[in-house]
């Protein structure tokens, strides 16, 4: 069983990689600071597997524990890299907490894959680093923005060191870089929970759907769409978690051909915020009010992805659809009402 390395393991997309790294046959060593998720997490993935992931809390931004963690286990086979704090919102109002959070986490842990020659690393990546893309659906090829938002620099900045350091060591990288994961495990046993107002579209919408939000807030109601409302291409969660687990074994396989690879992840279909809330009422059957508000800094206008580099070189692609994603959101959603 090689060991993998999950930052931000008890995370939302952490956790659901757990899963599928331990039903794949591999031994995840989860570390995160717990800042944004639960020590419960390990008692839910336990429930779905029968396995207990190892954990250590960490906090990534501290160099020294980060080598004690390295020194306590030598097998680590390979890294998947979550760790970031990621509201596009929030990075605009505290910038500075986004580029030393995020940035100081990955290089202490490249550091460490260095001093103790570990070399694969999939990186947890993100398709704001296209911006607002000059053609749709955006390719690998695109060009890189100047990104709208911190939380978007931080990720094209992650990119950058990380495509430097597999120029100067013996490192691999495969960045991943994904558009916007949804849904939760078909469990109902693990899903999204975010704290306080939720600044993601489903979450905000299942709590509307059930009463704990008065309304939708819409951000933006006259971009050049179809309907005035932002496209984004919408992924289940438990599908980005296969595409890890792609990655992983394309590098522990040899079968990288450069040693930085970037893939687009997504199912290439793009949908407008108005199309998920209507598609939500008539996949659950449950009214979600909503009004329109004022654009919110930092978002894109319109992004959804070319996914054929992934289908051809990870042997992946999206299996699971709007229904899929929405039955689950909504099934988790009753879970957190009992």
């Amino acid at each position: 069983m090689k060991k993998i390395l999950v930052t931000g393991g008890t995370g939302y997309i952490g956790s659901h990689t757990a899963i599928e790294l331990i039903s794949k046959g591999y031994q995840p060593l989860l570390i995160d600071n717990l800042s944004n998720s639960k020590i419960e997490r390990l008692d839910q993935i336990q429930k779905i597997t029968g396995v207990r992931p190892e954990f250590v809390q960490v906090e990534m931004c501290d160099g020294a524990a980060m080598r004690s963690l390295f020194q306590a286990h030598p097998d680590i086979a390979a890294v998947i890299h979550f760790a970031a704090v990621l509201q596009v919102g929030e990075s605009v109002e505290n910038p500075l907490f986004y580029y030393r959070n995020n940035i100081v986490s990955t290089l202490n842990l490249l550091d460490c894959m260095k001093e103790f020659k570990v070399k694969p690393i999939v990186f947890s990546s993100s398709c704001t680093v296209y911006g607002n893309p000059d053609s749709l659906p955006v390719t690998e090829f695109a060009p890189i923005k100047e990104a709208v938002s911190p939380y978007g620099n931080t990720k094209k900045m992650c990119e950058d060191i990380l495509r430097d350091t597999s120029k100067a060591t013996d490192i691999d990288v495969i960045s991943l870089r994904y558009f916007n994961p949804i849904g939760n495990h078909a469990s109902a046993e693990i899903g999204e929970e975010p704290h306080g107002i939720p600044t993601h579209l489903i979450p905000y919408l299942t709590q509307t759907a059930r009463g704990i939000r008065p309304h939708l807030n819409i951000f933006g109601g006259d971009y050049a769409t179809h309907d005035g409302t932002c496209i984004r291409d919408y992924l289940h969660v438990v599908d980005l978690a296969k595409a890890h687990i792609a990655a992983i074994e394309r590098q522990l396989s040899k079968k990288q051909e450069k040693q930085y690879e970037v893939y687009n992840i997504g199912t290439g279909i793009g949908y407008s915020v108005l199309d998920m809330v209507q598609a939500f009422e008539k996949a659950t059957g449950k009214a979600v009010p909503y009004q329109i508000v004022d654009r919110r800094a930092g978002d894109v206008e319109a992004v959804y992805a070319d996914t054929s580099a992934a289908s051809e070189k990870l042997g992946w692609k999206a299996e699971l659809g709007l229904e899929d994603m929405f039955r689950s959101a909504w099934d988790w959603e009753l879970k957190l009402e009992h």
